[in-house]
């Protein structure tokens, strides 16, 4: 493969595991230095996951004074940042809107659509200096549609995809694209959060009858993230199986 982003820096989110870690994977094959910030990142195999970061940083991104610390700490050691994959996330609970607990909702919004704004925003402002950035943003088809049962996911995603509309017009002229994805669902650990019926009603959905690959996500990702991608921001890429029509 062509190693495109060769020379360049790329942070991914929630890169120890699931859609993360297929992410840095593929953006290490393309030739970046991946540097993974995940809640814990102990126990890293790189025989298992077929490479080694160049950094590995503990960061919670519901917290602005720990994502601002952490870019730092990447700076430091790397000296800049070309590429910035939101990924992190959570499922939350699969209820009824009128039983969802309140502090589930406020985590879920927390990680999902807060540390997808901190992120940017701590980034942002090197990409801008520097005169080129590429920001990739991990929304969901629940974002576009709004799922049942699963009110807080979808209302976070939803956010997810406004921001990053919003924040690409800003970015336009500065050579910062920032996009986003919308997975249908994917097998990863996050199923185990979620109900068999939730599962099946999910699959159900998608024209294709089966569900997405985390290396289909990584390789729409390492595209959007690479310097082809020059003339397209504020877009949202569905991997949908059929399921989006619009």
């Amino acid at each position: 493969m062509s190693q495109y982003l060769q020379g360049q820096t790329a942070i991914v989110t929630g890169g120890m595991r699931g859609i993360g870690l297929a992410i840095a994977r593929r953006l290490h094959v393309a030739g970046a230095q991946v540097v993974i910030w995940d809640l814990a990142v102990d126990g890293w195999n790189s025989t298992e996951n077929g490479f080694e970061p160049v950094l590995r940083q503990a960061v919670d991104v519901s917290s602005l004074a720990s994502v601002e610390a952490a870019f730092a700490q990447t700076l430091a050691r790397l000296g800049q940042v070309q590429i910035l994959v939101n990924n992190a996330g959570i499922n939350g609970p699969v209820v009824a809107s009128w039983e969802y607990p309140p502090d589930a909702w406020d985590k879920v919004i927390a990680i999902d659509l807060n540390g997808v704004f901190y992120c940017c925003r701590t980034a942002i402002a090197h990409m801008r200096e520097r005169g080129y950035g590429r920001i990739v943003n991990i929304a969901s088809m629940a974002g576009k549609e709004g799922v049942q049962y699963i009110s807080g996911y979808s209302a976070a995603k939803a956010g997810v995809i406004a921001f990053t509309k919003a924040a690409a017009k800003e970015l336009a002229q500065d050579g910062v694209m920032l996009n986003c994805v919308a997975p249908a669902m994917v097998e990863t650990p996050l199923m185990a959060e979620m109900t068999a019926e939730h599962i099946a009603a999910s699959k159900a959905k998608i024209p294709m009858g089966r569900f997405l690959k985390a290396e289909e996500i990584a390789n729409m990702v390492s595209w959007i993230a690479g310097p082809e991608c020059s003339f397209t921001t504020g877009f949202v890429f569905d991997l949908s199986g059929g399921r989006a029509t619009y």
